[in-house]
């Protein structure tokens, strides 16, 4: 992103040297939070012994219910936009449904999965994004795109194969995470085509994450039984539970944030190489804290699937 020189020349190397630095600190942010809110989870429910991935996922969306209301009615950081009917907040709802699903099952797989491995699973997003799409809407790719997804799942096949710390619960968990996530960007682009019900993600979020508490609460009360009391006991014996629980909710919401202004300041070429290239940064970080043992067949898996991403964009790209 570089800024537009005016009449006097002078600026513009300033103005660029500052757009540039923006750009990079924008890039920065979004990998710190993106692979920050992922290490803590694991941290809280796999290392600290904090086992409510569903109580958790609903602090996640209080935040962001929240923050997103601050964002964009006291601060105006986008427009808001309003929920023009009840079909489409029924349409937000369902989306909700299923990013609920997504976030809940990711979180509960990182209680049994390594992140080196939960990064290879969800690398096979494109799979799922393509499957669903050819079910459910008209919309045919070209056949060498089709191609291309076979490495993506090739390799996370190898990968499973060369995981020492595999679970097949925590495996099950990470699928269906990667699936609801590819779900939820088919039946975004179905729910809400019409120029009406288009909404930016911020305010996509501003109205779905409430929804997800509201989905969220009773079935943290029914299914992880006593959690209020129990993090309550946490908190008197470790106050700095609650101090995590705070800044990871906050970083979950600065995920979608961040999210929002890279694909806003980039281009969509520069967004798929970097989005390309945070799981592999994740995957390092991690097992640099956490220790895990990593496999060459587990490596070798992992390198054949982000090769079948990249290969899968360049070809989607091309038959555009």
């Amino acid at each position: 992103m570089t800024a537009k020189g005016g009449a006097n020349g002078a600026g513009s190397p300033m103005s660029g040297a500052n757009g540039r630095l923006f750009t990079v600190g924008l890039i920065t942010s979004w990998y710190s939070s993106n692979i920050g809110v992922l290490l803590l989870n694991k941290y809280l429910l796999s290392n600290y012994g904090f086992k409510y991935p569903i109580f958790l996922t609903m602090c996640h969306m209080t935040a962001c219910s929240l923050l997103s209301y601050i964002a964009i009615a006291w601060f105006k950081f986008v427009p808001l936009q309003t929920v023009r009917s009840r079909v489409q907040f029924f349409k937000i709802s369902a989306l909700s449904l299923v990013f609920c699903g997504s976030v809940v099952s990711g979180n509960i797989s990182l209680r049994y999965l390594p992140v080196s491995f939960n990064q290879a699973v969800g690398a096979t997003t494109p799979f799922f994004t393509a499957v669903f799409a050819y079910l459910m809407t008209v919309k045919r790719e070209a056949w060498i795109t089709y191609i291309t997804l076979i490495p993506v799942v090739t390799g996370v096949i190898i990968a499973s194969g060369g995981e020492p710390s595999f679970h097949l619960f925590g495996f099950i968990m990470c699928i269906g995470a990667t699936a609801a996530r590819a779900l939820k960007t088919v039946l975004q682009g179905i729910l809400l085509s019409s120029e009406g019900e288009k909404l930016n993600s911020m305010n996509l979020l501003l109205y779905m994450a409430p929804v997800a508490v509201v989905l969220l609460l009773p079935a943290t009360l029914i299914m992880e039984e006593n959690v209020v009391g129990k993090t309550i006991q946490l908190a008197r014996e470790d106050f700095k539970i609650i101090w995590y629980l705070l800044f990871n909710s906050c970083l979950a919401y600065f995920v979608n944030l961040t999210n929002f202004l890279v694909t806003k300041h980039t281009s969509p070429l520069t967004l798929q190489v970097l989005g390309n290239a945070k799981g592999a940064v994740a995957v390092v970080v991690s097992v640099l804290i956490f220790r895990n043992p990593v496999t060459v067949t587990g490596m070798l898996g992992y390198s054949i699937t982000v090769a079948g991403v990249v290969l899968y964009s360049e070809a989607k790209k091309r038959n555009k």
